[in-house]
């Protein structure tokens, strides 16, 4: 039958898409960027800082793979992780728009599934935790709102109270009226806010108790990991500068702790959209403060300074193909045993992308397995015309978008 999990990455390998168990089982490369990624997580636990970090790299060439592997980094470490990949129904443009889709990304160390409600069951009112929280939620954040929701949902016997308040941390946002309802409900007092709650505003408060509450339950920190990053640049000018000043929030010490922010980049990013689309004259037009400015100014630089994926070197890629043939023999009961040289010869053949060659080494590994000799490998063709249909659809999005 062979083995489930050496299965699991194969397929992943053919289909060219990456996953956790990928990122796990193919990590020696790269160790330079690698090395400096894990002293920055170790870092969120030795200080308790937050910092943030943009990388680049050109399309097929391994950002989202090396974003799997920081994050099994981070759960080795006992990290947050959360997997984000931005797109029109994910904006970075919007912090109260993303953060829901940060929680339903978020994977706890030791967990398959994504999901932070079975947090909730870790602590009751009046112990160590709660008291914590609570008065976290009164002192460190800008509005108080998530005092009354956190002591409400501490304090009711109520489901379905449970699952609407748990919902509003998870950001499906109450109403004000509806959380003076149940509180008064539950405590015969009135919730009093110290300030009107507008989502678009004072969503980092929600950032910041997650980050809280990750430590309160003794996580040693959060990695919040961006792939896609780069369709930013297909959103509108003032969308675009709200997404930059964005980026600068969410790697910010003082609004979340213990939090490392990784957002990958195309390598192109610089030429096709800053400099194409007058980022820095923008700014300048701009109406916003000019600590805003600054920001913005502080994440183009990032992007341009960013530290870009180098092609793998040889040594590299033949580690990588041996890789490949060991979890190709487990995941079907056989022993491939072919020339390593002879094996990255023909997958060079293939085409320029690291992904479209390592799809060619699996189907010639599946063809010898299957048939005993190896045929026409199609994948140089198939990629190629996958990549047009996605610039086709990307065009066809624009009227939209922009």
């Amino acid at each position: 039958m062979g083995d489930f999990y050496a299965r699991k990455i194969i397929e992943a390998l053919r289909s060219g898409i990456s996953c956790r168990e990928v990122g796990e089982c193919f990590s020696s490369a790269r160790p330079k960027i690698l090395r400096e990624l894990r002293d920055a997580l170790e870092n969120l636990t030795d200080e308790h800082h937050s910092a943030g970090r943009i990388i680049s790299g050109k399309y097929g060439e391994g950002k989202t793979h090396l974003l799997n592997t920081v994050a099994g980094i981070a759960w080795t470490q006992n990290i947050v992780v959360s997997r984000i990949t931005l797109s029109k129904e994910t904006p970075l443009s919007n912090l109260h728009t993303l953060y829901p889709k940060v929680v339903q990304g978020t994977y706890l160390p030791g967990q398959i599934q994504p999901g932070i409600d079975m947090l909730f069951e870790r602590f009751a009112y009046g112990g160590p935790v709660a008291s914590s929280l609570l008065e976290f939620c009164l002192t460190g954040m800008e509005t108080n709102r998530l005092y009354f929701v956190l002591k409400s949902y501490l304090g009711t016997q109520n489901d379905e109270e449970k699952y609407t308040l748990l919902g509003d941390i998870s950001g499906n946002f109450m109403t004000n009226a509806a959380i003076r309802q149940i509180y008064r409900r539950i405590y015969n007092q009135a919730a009093v806010f110290n300030t009107s709650f507008v989502k678009s505003k004072h969503v980092m408060d929600y950032f910041a108790f997650l980050a809280r509450l990750f430590i309160a339950l003794g996580y040693n920190g959060w990695a919040l990991l961006f792939d896609e990053t780069e369709l930013i640049g297909r959103l509108s000018k003032k969308a675009r500068l709200s997404a930059y000043y964005n980026i600068a929030l969410l790697s910010k010490a003082e609004h979340m702790e213990s939090t490392y922010s990784l957002f990958a980049f195309n390598a192109s990013y610089g030429p096709d959209v800053i400099e194409a689309k007058h980022e820095h004259a923008n700014i300048e037009e701009a109406l916003l403060p000019p600590e805003v400015k600054t920001e913005i100014e502080s994440t183009l630089s990032g992007i341009i300074s960013a530290t870009q994926l180098a092609p793998l070197n040889r040594d590299e890629t033949l580690e990588i193909l041996a890789g490949i043939q060991r979890y190709h023999g487990l995941a079907y009961d056989w022993h491939p045993s072919l020339d390593l040289e002879h094996l990255l010869a023909s997958a060079e053949k293939r085409g320029y992308l690291l992904r479209t060659r390592i799809r060619a080494v699996v189907e010639t590994l599946d063809q010898l397995h299957q048939y005993g000799e190896t045929g026409e490998i199609r994948i140089n063709e198939l990629g190629q015309a996958t990549f047009e249909e996605d610039e086709r659809e990307e065009s066809s999005l624009d009227p939209f978008i922009q």
